[in-house]
C-alpha cells in the first residue's frame, strides 16, 4: 500500500510504503527493504520495520513533481512489487519496477 501526504511547511511528500500481511507472499519474511532510485538502489539503506500486526512499513520524504522507481527486497534475495503502485516500468534488469508519482504543487 502506498500513502502520500503533502507537507506544505517542508514542500515535501511523506510517502508511506506498507507491505500488508495479507499482501505478502506465502513464505516467512524476516527482513524487507525498500530499494529505489531515491536511495541509489541500495539494498540495505531503507529497511521496513515489522509491525505487531505482521505488516512491514517505512516512511520517506520526497520532493513534489517527480516519479520514483522502486521495489521491495525480501529476506535479502526475493524481489516483490507493490501492487498499488501508480504505474510500472520495465527496469534495467528486464523486470517491472513500481513507480510512485508525486504531483507538483
Amino acid at each position: 500500500m502506498l500513502k502520500k501526504q503533502y507537507i506544505k511547511s517542508r514542500n515535501a511528500y511523506k510517502v508511506t510504503f506498507r507491505l500488508a500481511k495479507h499482501e505478502q507472499p506465502d513464505y516467512k519474511i524476516r527482513t524487507a527493504h525498500l530499494v529505489a532510485d531515491f536511495n541509489d538502489w541500495s539494498l540495505t539503506d531503507t529497511p521496513l520495520k515489522k509491525l505487531k500486526n505482521g505488516d512491514f512499513k517505512v516512511e520517506v520524504e520526497l520532493e513534489p513533481g517527480k516519479k520514483h522507481e522502486f521495489r521491495y527486497l525480501l529476506n535479502g534475495s526475493k524481489w516483490y512489487n507493490e501492487w498499488e503502485a501508480d504505474e510500472y516500468v520495465l527496469g534495467d534488469f528486464g523486470k517491472d519496477n513500481c513507480v510512485v508519482e508525486l504531483p507538483d504543487v
